[in-house]
């Protein structure tokens, strides 16, 4: 791969970055609440867990 191919991909990523880069079928708020509801059930397995305190 070449430096000049490297700079045009790199340059390809950057004007889309632009825009946003979101997929469209991605909901910020279903994701953002995924991931919050994902870290509480970890939260909660790992104090069932930990028994020792």
């Amino acid at each position: 791969m070449s430096l000049h191919s490297t700079a045009a991909q790199l340059a390809t990523l950057a004007a889309e970055g632009e825009n946003g880069g979101n997929h469209e079928s991605l909901n910020p708020l279903v994701v953002g609440g995924s991931a919050f509801v994902i870290l509480l059930l970890l939260l909660w397995i790992t104090t069932r867990f930990n028994r020792d305190r």
